[in-house]
């Protein structure tokens, strides 16, 4: 027989017999966590639906939102293959957290500030909206402040008695002026010192879809597009917005999928 066609027989065999190399993942799946995943950084990969970036390396990431009820599909297609990973979702208890004593007007909103809220929630969103190949999401983040952490993610907030949607950060309290660490690093896309709701407030891409937003800050010391290293001081602790007291509410986003911030800082 001829050596090439030998040769062709070999490719043919080698490529329908072996496995697609198993995907690494870190993180546990469970809701409102956030997994890392590596695979060779030729494959595509699918997260139900979306596809994701995968980097130069083979990393790409995801989160599970904090009511997910069913199981989650990642799909990986390399080299005309294609194989499904069906993987269970863990539920979780949340707390019930009652916030009292706050001004009426931020429980329920005047009608005139709707327009704004509107405005300020659009900016937010597109914030989080962003793909970019920034590869920082897969190195570990760290606390950016320290203090005594008074809220918890997923907890359901009651607000002057009135039930509202969950909280989605972790709340840390700390003196008013406390210095701000970026948790990791990234490039900043919003930095407003007064929303409606969330006061001073930054937020930064960290690639993949993956950011991190600051909210009730008393001073901001960065701008729209600086780059900002892990542990650089971003701004201080105040009390702006819908806030009783001194703190920082720090999320963690992928993309709209809000994720409880310590499943990255763990």
């Amino acid at each position: 027989m001829d050596c090439k066609v030998i040769f062709r027989l070999f490719l043919i065999i080698f490529f329908v017999t072996t496995p697609l190399k198993a995907i690494e993942f870190r993180g546990k799946f469970l809701q409102g966590h956030y997994i890392i995943g590596i695979t060779d950084p030729s494959a595509q990969i699918i997260i139900d639906k979306k596809k994701v970036k995968v980097s130069r390396d083979g990393y790409f990431v995801f989160g599970i939102d904090r009511d997910r009820k069913f199981d989650l599909t990642i799909t990986k297609i390399q080299d005309g293959n294609k194989e499904r990973i069906i993987k269970k979702v863990l539920k979780r208890k949340y707390n019930i957290q009652r916030i009292d004593g706050l001004e009426e007007s931020k429980v329920t909103p005047p009608e005139s500030v709707y327009k704004r809220i509107k405005k300020e929630n659009k900016k937010i969103g597109e914030a989080r909206a962003i793909n970019s190949d920034l590869p920082f999401f897969k190195n570990q983040f760290i606390m950016p402040v320290k203090g005594i952490i008074s809220g918890v993610y997923g907890s359901q907030r009651i607000l002057n008695g009135k039930p509202k949607w969950p909280h989605y950060g972790i709340d840390i309290a700390a003196k008013k002026g406390t210095k701000i660490k970026s948790s990791a690093t990234g490039i900043v896309t919003m930095a407003e010192p007064d929303l409606y709701y969330t006061g001073g407030t930054i937020i930064m891409d960290h690639g993949h879809g993956i950011s991190t937003i600051y909210s009730h800050l008393e001073k901001l010391n960065v701008n729209v597009g600086d780059e900002v290293l892990k542990g650089d001081i971003i701004g201080t602790v105040g009390s702006t917005g819908r806030s009783t007291g001194p703190h920082l509410d720090f999320r963690v986003n992928w993309f709209q999928t809000r994720l409880d911030p310590m499943s990255v800082l763990e």
